[in-house]
């Protein structure tokens, strides 16, 4: 796979360190997005099917080996840590959770593009790795196509809908809290607009639940926000 159509998507934390990695990615010619939390890198993994995908193992709203489980429940994208604890527990948990590689910092620019070069190698012909459809009561989402169906119809969702959906899609069983979701989905700048979330939440059960007055997926958790079940 050549640097230039290559994807890689960094999952990282620390605002410093995620600028830093993506100029060195960038300057290599690899096209770069970013996510700050665990919940929006599922989302993103998910919504744009990277190439190749960086995780830092300390993030603040979930430890990173918890991510790579996640992730593993229906993709097979490399994932290469990149992490300051060094014990070697942290390493074979990660490698052993899924993850394809492990780079302790700090390390050298040089190693961090000879990691990123063998692994999109590897990754090179092999199309497995694409994002698999979710499927719950008569509903179907294929998020590498960015299609819904119920059914076997065509559902339309608007933009703000199918991000939510992803978002809930992608942390299935988990709690998402009203200020995570709507960090996610809307900005930082949403964070207290709870209202929109009852909106959008009742639009995604009248579209896509069999009976949204009693929803069986798009779960409240009263006073804590929301959770997608299977």
């Amino acid at each position: 796979m050549n640097a230039p159509s290559a994807r890689i998507l960094l999952v990282e934390d620390e605002l410093q360190i995620r600028r830093l990695v993506r100029q060195v990615l960038e300057r290599a010619g690899y096209r770069v997005d970013e996510a700050a939390t665990r919940a929006d890198g599922l989302a993103q993994a998910a919504a744009q099917a990277p190439d190749l995908l960086l995780l830092d193992l300390g993030l603040p709203d979930g430890d990173g080996v918890g991510f790579v489980r996640a992730l593993r429940d229906w993709t097979r994208l490399p994932v290469l840590v990149l992490s300051a604890r060094s014990d070697e527990q942290d390493k074979i948990g990660a490698l052993d959770a899924g993850a394809d590689d492990y780079l302790t910092k700090p390390f050298s620019v040089g190693e961090l593009l000879a990691r990123v070069r063998a692994l999109l190698r590897r990754a090179e012909g092999d199309r497995g790795h694409e994002v698999a459809q979710f499927r719950f009561g008569e509903v179907e989402v294929d998020l590498a196509r960015h299609t819904v169906t119920r059914a076997g119809e065509p559902v339309h969702l608007t933009a703000i809908e199918y991000r939510l959906l992803v978002s809930l899609l992608v942390n299935a069983g988990k709690v998402m809290t009203h200020r995570q979701l709507l960090r996610e989905v809307w900005g930082p700048g949403y964070a207290d607009a709870t209202h929109y979330l009852r909106v959008y939440v009742g639009h995604l059960r009248q579209k896509l639940e069999a009976d949204p007055l009693r929803p069986a997926h798009f779960r409240t958790e009263i006073g804590v926000g929301y959770r997608f079940q299977h």
